[in-house]
């Protein structure tokens, strides 16, 4: 059984940081899409970031650009979400999901595997 296993939220002030990490079993990790997603309070999911098997392309949502970083660790069957200038805005539960056909997009429905996810709160 797939299993997806977010970690790393906490209450944060504005402009700190936080790494994310999501841990993978039961399924080959090496050929996955890998994204994170977040529902902020009252929203629905919407897409963060994504990258590819082989680590050579990634992708972003506009609002996270220059302040998020997406890796992964093949070898740990890992993908990090460095969150840097954390906004208060930034306040969500974020899910790590996976995909097997190389998608590297912001439609959920597209992604197979999800997590249960990790809340992360920025206070002002």
């Amino acid at each position: 059984q797939v299993q997806l296993v977010e970690s790393g939220g906490g209450l944060v002030q504005a402009g700190d940081s936080l790494r994310l990490s999501c841990a993978a079993s039961d399924f080959t990790f090496s050929r996955q899409t890998m994204g994170w997603f977040r529902r902020a309070p009252g929203k629905e999911r919407t897409f963060v970031a994504a990258i590819t098997w082989s680590d050579d392309n990634t992708y972003y949502t506009d609002s996270v650009k220059g302040r998020f970083t997406i890796s992964r660790d093949n070898a740990k069957n890992t993908v990090d979400l460095q969150m840097n200038s954390l906004k208060p805005e930034d306040t969500a539960v974020y899910y790590c999901a996976g995909n097997p056909r190389g998608y590297i997009g912001d439609v959920p429905r597209m992604y197979d595997y999800w997590g249960q996810g990790t809340q992360v709160t920025v206070s002002s």
